[in-house]
């Protein structure tokens, strides 16, 4: 590694000027990827820890790594085609922003180019999931300015995108290759009109239609990549808290809403809501409480507007699965919080506040 560093000591001088300072950006990175920032601090606080934003990001791409695991086993290996689609055009973008804006490139898009594929259908058109990672990383946060000033999950802008656009495509499911063992390579790279199966576990139960739990808790039904198996998303989620990289107060209070006005709206109008337990299991409703509703940049920074937050997130999926024509709300319903999430820590701050003068 001393050879490696000493080879980026010597490069980086010609990184300063013409004619590759236009790339100043993409050398920058790279080096950060096998060491830390070379910037020194100017003013204090002095003393920092260079590894923080690589070591979140390091530790949520760890946390999952299990849920691609399962969609890979579960899908074939046309997941990781995804994957590397996902890396590759969303990561051109990024890079492309960054040297004509002549700033760092940031590592946070290693987690949106995880993320993008594994909320997306196994059998989606390679091409519209290259679409929308460019346009969720262009419109979700490049026009706001990068990461750290976007307002919404770029992720979630791109899989919204290609819904409203592509309805057809974005419906095309794989039957999880686990209820075929052998044919893993099967969907590496077929034609994804091949790829057509029976409807997902939440659009079944529009016609009273349950999958069982098992099969929900492991993963065998069809779904999209990474949000079939809750056994997998949940021993991610367990890691995150573990370390400290997500503040469980969002995700438990996704899940205690949603649980909650299930079981009120219940029994107040029996059969018209299906069971709480098994929705919970079903959909992209742990992956998104776990994964991306938890996330630092687009959600709340106050503990209080955090739990609001995760309140209005899981009432709204409950309220979009039962009571409209989609069969999923995750992706709805962590925009809309998005949007809130500003007013949620202003509102706190200024109840805080005014409580302290009033303390005072």
């Amino acid at each position: 590694m001393r050879m490696l560093e000493d080879l980026f000591d010597r490069l980086r001088p010609r990184f300063g000027r013409r004619p590759l300072g236009f790339f100043k950006p993409l050398f920058d990175a790279t080096n950060n990827f096998f060491f830390w920032p070379k910037t020194p601090t100017r003013v204090a606080p002095y003393i920092r820890d260079p590894l923080d934003v690589k070591r979140y990001m390091s530790m949520v791409i760890v946390a999952m790594a299990p849920a691609l695991v399962a969609g890979v086993y579960l899908f074939g290996l046309r997941v990781l085609v995804l994957v590397l689609v996902s890396y590759a055009v969303g990561g051109a973008v990024e890079v492309a922003f960054a040297c004509l804006r002549k700033e760092e490139i940031n590592e946070g898009f290693l987690v949106t180019g995880l993320v993008f594929p594994l909320i997306l259908p196994p059998g989606i058109p390679i091409w519209i999931a290259a679409m929308g990672i460019a346009l969720g990383v262009i419109i979700g946060k490049e026009l706001f300015g990068g990461t750290g000033r976007n307002l919404f999950n770029a992720a979630l802008v791109g899989r919204c995108i290609v819904t409203l656009g592509y309805p057809k495509e974005m419906a095309r499911w794989i039957e999880p290759a686990s209820r075929w063992p052998g044919r893993l390579l099967e969907y590496a790279t077929a034609p994804a009109v091949d790829a057509v199966t029976a409807a997902t576990p939440l659009a079944a139960a529009k016609n009273s239609q349950f999958a069982d739990l098992g099969s929900l808790f492991w993963g065998n039904v069809q779904g999209s990549v990474g949000e079939t198996s809750a056994a997998c998303i949940l021993a991610g989620g367990l890691l995150l808290v573990f370390v400290r990289v997500v503040n469980w107060r969002t995700t438990v209070s996704i899940l205690g809403s949603f649980a909650t006005l299930g079981l009120l709206l219940g029994a107040i109008v029996p059969g018209r809501f299906g069971p709480v337990g098994w929705h919970m299991l079903a959909g992209g409703l742990l992956f998104g409480a776990v994964f991306m509703a938890t996330d630092p940049v687009t959600g709340p920074t106050t503990n209080t507007a955090k739990v609001i937050y995760g309140i209005l997130i899981g009432a709204a999926v409950l309220l979009i699965r039962n009571l409209t024509v989609y069969v999923e709300g995750m992706t709805f319903a962590i925009l809309l919080g998005n949007i809130a999430a500003p007013a949620l820590d202003e509102a706190v701050i200024r109840w805080r506040a005014r409580r302290l003068r009033l303390e005072a």
